[in-house]
């Protein structure tokens, strides 16, 4: 399926939208306040181990310290080349690192929420044609060139020109390449880690070694290949940087480059901003007239199949079978647009039929296999529930676009005016005593001081003669919804 690449560029944000056949499928963004940190390696500083979690934090120069796990530690000597790799037994986390030590970690998984950065000593540096990972000896191959002749001459290229001790992964665009291509992407690349391992022990801790490419060479780098029809951007300055660079390396694909100079905007003209606000809601409509309800919480995130408006015109069983198909190809759409990761629950609308049941699966299955990040999928329940994890290495668009509600804080909901009028009623009692003298003023939100005039008045009667006391009410729009101060006269 042909693909086109759309960028939308200006001095503080970049976006860059991937569509296939019309339809969007990947969103990035990149903000000049907000930048990238997964795949950066940095020189950092051991703060603190844990025995006890089998891992340990580390300074990396970022805003909150970043999280080592025990399976991502390699000894220092190993990740330097210093050595041969060892195969022993697995060492306690004590014996591999300590506190204030100096380690060169990548960044694998960026801050999301409250936590920070998860990293490791695994490193893998990304080339257009393959993929450099220094510490360790693997060599494998893209699951997308399924030719096994040309899988196996990659692989004899690759395996007679690398270093010795290092591993390489073989990018689907290498697919036809040269013995020189291929190996110019190796030299390059080589050439990158040394200069990682120089800074390393020169450069105190903690100190950015290497950062990846920003985010539209990044997509041209990962992306651009014979299936891309159009890359338009929308910035003249930059269209003229990303043609000077396809021109010097991949020059066979210039033909395809666009500078947009319509008044509309660009994302408007194709479409991408409605994407976008459909991607931000909690319920996306199918085709059909049933709808997805989806729901992220810190722990997972759960999708609702509901049939909605559909009704169809065969057997009830039918018409649920028929939502649940099309609600399993949206969910991997919306899975892959939202960059939604971890663990997954989706209630599909429960099916009598058990081969009914497994074509849902299999088409959830077979949508997943062109997604990009791993997956791991369990068969449907008796209950019509599928559990799945998703890989996520970075924040999700709705997080990354979005913050928490600030009446709600996230939760989706508020104490109702009602509530919030009777606590204030039974501060009231708790406060002031029976046939004291002066007068009571409650401040409060326009909402609930609404609700109290249409639906309370002889309720706060019946209060002033049991209190023995005027209260007044005034109106504070700087109060929560479902806060109030009380004071006495």
């Amino acid at each position: 399926m042909t693909k086109e690449i759309i960028i939308n560029h200006t001095s503080h944000e970049t976006r860059v939208a991937v569509m296939e056949g019309g339809l969007l499928t990947e969103l990035h963004h990149e903000r000049e306040k907000v930048m990238r940190v997964v795949d950066n390696i940095y020189k950092g500083k051991v703060l603190n181990v844990l025995p006890g979690m089998e891992s340990a934090f580390v300074d990396i120069g970022e805003e909150r310290a970043a999280f080592l796990h025990i399976d991502d530690i390699l000894p220092e000597n190993e990740i330097l080349g210093d050595s041969p790799r060892e195969n022993g037994e697995k060492k306690e986390i004590g014996q591999l690192i300590q506190e204030g030590q100096d380690v060169l970690v990548q960044v694998s998984k960026g801050p999301i929420g409250t936590k920070g950065a998860r990293i490791t000593n695994h490193v893998s540096i990304p080339g257009r044609n393959l993929v450099y990972l220094p510490t360790t000896q693997t060599l494998g191959v893209s699951r997308q060139i399924s030719m096994e002749r040309e899988r196996e001459r990659l692989k004899e290229i690759v395996d007679r020109l690398r270093p010795e001790n290092s591993g390489f992964i073989i990018r689907t665009v290498a697919e036809g390449h040269t013995e020189e291509d291929l190996h110019s992407d190796i030299n390059y690349l080589v050439s990158i880690w040394n200069d990682i391992l120089e800074k390393f022990r020169s450069l105190p801790a903690p100190s950015l070694l290497h950062s990846d490419l920003n985010v539209v060479f990044r997509t041209i780098r990962d992306i651009f290949s014979s299936d891309v029809r159009k890359l338009v951007v929308d910035d003249k300055t930059q269209f003229q940087k990303i043609r000077q660079f396809v021109r010097s390396y991949l020059p066979r694909y210039s033909s395809v480059l666009e500078n947009y100079t319509k008044p509309e905007p660009l994302f408007d003209h194709y479409g991408i901003e409605n994407e976008i606000d459909r991607a931000l809601g909690n319920k996306v409509w199918l085709r059909s007239g049933g709808h997805l309800v989806i729901d992220q919480t810190e722990a997972l995130t759960s999708v609702d199949v509901n049939t909605g408006r559909f009704v169809g015109k065969e057997s009830h069983e039918n018409t649920i079978f028929r939502t649940n198909i099309e609600a399993a190809e949206e969910i991997v759409y919306q899975l892959q647009l939202r960059n939604i990761g971890g663990i997954i629950i989706i209630d599909f609308i429960d099916m009598e039929s058990q081969q009914h049941r497994q074509m849902v699966y299999q088409t959830l299955k077979d949508h997943l296999r062109t997604d990009k990040a791993r997956s791991k999928i369990l068969q449907i329940s008796e209950m019509g529930l599928v559990e799945m994890t998703r890989k996520r290495d970075r924040e999700n668009l709705n997080r990354y676009l979005c913050d928490p509600c600030p009446y709600c804080d996230g939760t989706g909901q508020i104490k109702s005016a009602s509530t919030v009028s009777y606590e204030a009623f039974r501060e009231i009692r708790r406060s002031c005593r029976q046939n004291t003298k002066g007068s009571i003023t409650l401040f409060l939100h326009s909402d609930v001081h609404r609700y109290i005039q249409q639906e309370e008045q002889e309720a706060v009667e019946s209060l002033e003669e049991e209190m023995g006391r005027t209260i007044t009410f005034k109106v504070s729009d700087d109060l929560h919804h479902e806060q109030f101060e009380l004071y006495e006269y």
